[in-house]
This record gives structure tokens, sequence and C-alpha cells, in this order.
């Protein structure tokens, strides 16, 4: 009997390690929370690994982690202490790494492989909610240096095979990220720019969605919400694995942190 393939996801991390800072935080990530412990009772099966592409790793050719015990990369500062010691010990899955290195390579893109990358908080702070057992082997794919849009929706569209091999797909990034206007004085330029990702990803057609995925930095408040697009190159891979897949929004804020509209989607049916 055929199964449908697995969805893939754009989702928005948060920032740093905030499922450990609880106390700190108070209920400004309950909705983003929620959003990510409904994943896999959407999905309602466990995947048989979870590739993350996230906006905190870049190489000069597209990286595939192949490593069996991944560590952790605290790259963040002036977080708490504790922060410093967060375990999440989900093993790593070089069988998967492998596939994920042949399939790139088959698109004729450059792509290595990297056997000690550990996973950032770009992979640990959402999975971490979304997994919280640790139990499902989880690597990562880092973006190409040069945020080429083309680049990495063909990256994602070579990777479209695993959705029917029970490998889930997820962009991890932000919908906005201006570290320098967060807050209530993000509303403006957060609020032009989803809107205009929610037209693109959910109204358009799969030829229109593309197409203004590559031209994204003529959306109102382009660079206003992505002055580096290192958190919406994620959402390409995705998208590019999706096909001709409808999106779902699956989260939305219009007051994060104050002032900040972000959302996160999910390409496919579960």
């Amino acid at each position: 009997m055929a199964t449908s393939p697995l969805p893939t996801y754009f989702i928005s991390h948060g920032g740093g390690p905030w499922p450990w800072m609880k106390d700190q935080t108070n209920s400004a990530y309950d909705r983003l929370e929620a959003a990510l412990q409904q994943m896999p009772r959407d999905l309602g099966s466990t995947p048989k690994a979870v590739l993350v592409v996230s906006g905190h790793w870049e190489e000069s050719d597209f990286t595939v982690m192949a490593t069996a015990r991944p560590p952790m990369i605290y790259d963040y500062s002036g977080f708490p202490e504790h922060t410093y010691r967060i375990r999440y010990a989900a093993p790593g899955s070089p069988q998967t790494a492998e596939r994920v290195r042949q399939l790139i390579a088959a698109a004729g893109l450059p792509v290595r492989v990297d056997s000690e990358r550990g996973f950032d908080h770009g992979t640990f702070s959402p999975l971490a909610v979304i997994y919280p057992k640790a139990d499902v082997p989880i690597l990562q794919l880092s973006l190409k240096r040069g945020y080429d849009a083309k680049d990495h929706l063909a990256v994602g569209q070579a990777l479209a095979p695993l959705r029917d091999e029970g490998v889930l797909i997820v962009g991890s990034g932000l919908s906005y990220h201006n570290l320098r206007q967060f807050g209530p004085s993000a509303k403006q330029a957060s609020t032009a720019f989803d809107q205009w990702l929610d037209q693109t990803l959910v109204q358009a057609g799969p030829d229109e969605r593309r197409a203004r995925l590559i031209a994204w930095e003529a959306a109102p408040s382009a660079r206003g919400a992505h002055p580096r697009e290192d958190h919406l190159l994620p959402l390409m891979v995705a998208v590019g694995a999706a096909g001709n897949d409808p999106a779902t929004r699956v989260y939305h804020e219009d007051a994060f942190m104050g002032g900040v509209a972000v959302s996160s989607y999910r390409f496919g049916s579960t």
C-alpha cells in the first residue's frame, strides 16, 4: 500500500535557547511552542530521520552533517550560564547523510560531507520541543555561501525523493530576522513582508510562487525584514522539496516580542 510523501516545513525557530529559558521569557513563546508540539501530531507517524536546514550554518558548498553523535554548538552570546550546558542528545544519521549527498551530487550541485559538525541552536532549540525525547535521528544541511535563491530551491528539488523515504525536511529560520529592528519597531516592516510571504506561499500557484521567491528582494520591506537572508533561505529548500504541493500557515503571530509579525508553513498534506 502506497503512502503519501511527508510534507516539508519552514519553521520560525525563535531566539537562542528559548526552550530552556521559560522563567525569563514568561509566555512569549507559548504560541510557537504549541505549533512546534503540534507537528508530530499532524504527521501521525515518526519519521526515519529529520533533515534540518538551519539559518545558522553556511559553507562554500552545500555540506551534509554525517556525525553519528553530534555535539552541541552554542552559537549565541549573552544568555544565562546554564544555556551553555544544554544537551540535546538525538543521534545523527550517517546513512541518511550519504543519501542526501548522493541526491545533491546527482543534481550537479557541489556538495561536501562534515563528519564532526554538531547541532546549532537553529536545530536543537526547535527539535527539543518537537521531539523532546531526542529519539529521532537528526542531521543538518548547510546553506551555500552566496545566498543564491535558485541554488537553494534547486537543492530542495534534488532532495524531494527523501519525502517518500520517511525523511522529514525542515527549513529552520525566521520569517523576519532583523535584530537591529526588533520588538515594536519591527511592526511595519515585518507586517508588510509577512503579508507578501503569505500571498506568495499560500495564494500563488507553484510557478508564480517560485518566481516570487527568486525575486524576493522586490517584496515590500524585503531588506528591512532580512538584511541578510540567512534565515529566509531555509524556506527556499523546503519549497524546492515541496514541488507543487500547497502551503498551509501553521503558526502566526502579529505581535511577537511586542510587535514582530512572524509565520511558519507546512507544504503538503499530513
